[in-house]
């Protein structure tokens, strides 16, 4: 079986009933990864699908809500957002500075300017859940991997959360 909507094409399932789409989409100067995926498609609804494709098409509108939202962590000493920066910090010594797309003085701003958005995995049968419908990656390195942010949005494109990969 399969499912066809206007902006992801036709979406074929696996022999186990699983979808997946991916491709590289072009966001200002770099290109994001985005992967649509869901377990069963029988889960995944055309709404579902229309709010992913909207998510997809307002790239820039979601990063930026979504590094307000690691911004409006810095409050506090114990976010991830703000345990991430001074891991960073320690771990790259001086050589943060190279990093920093804009040096204003405000190491903690300038880091959250400098990450780059590396992709966006839409879980698709979690539309209307508690769960992340979308989670945007983010790394100050693009190499290295295990260095990340993740932002967790509802189906609505609120934030739900800003968690560390570890």
């Amino acid at each position: 079986m399969a499912i066809e909507h206007d902006f992801f094409g036709l979406l074929e399932s696996g022999p186990d009933g699983s979808i997946f789409w991916s491709e590289n989409v072009e966001f200002g100067d770099q290109s994001v990864t985005v992967d649509l995926t869901a377990p069963d498609q029988d889960d995944v609804s055309v709404e579902a699908l229309d709010v992913a494709a909207s998510m997809v098409s307002s790239l820039e509108a979601i990063d930026f809500a979504a590094r307000n939202a690691m911004v409006n962590e810095l409050d506090s000493r114990t976010s991830e957002v703000t345990e991430y920066i001074l891991q960073q910090q320690t771990l790259l010594g001086d050589e943060l500075e190279d990093l920093l797309t804009d040096v204003t003085g405000d190491t903690h701003i300038d880091v959250i300017k400098a990450l780059q958005l590396m992709s966006m995995t839409i879980l698709a049968d979690e539309h209307g859940g508690a769960d992340p419908f979308a989670v945007l990656e983010y790394a100050l390195d693009p190499d290295a991997t295990d260095d990340v942010l993740l932002v967790n949005l509802a189906s609505d494109g609120s934030v739900q959360s800003v968690t560390s990969a570890d």
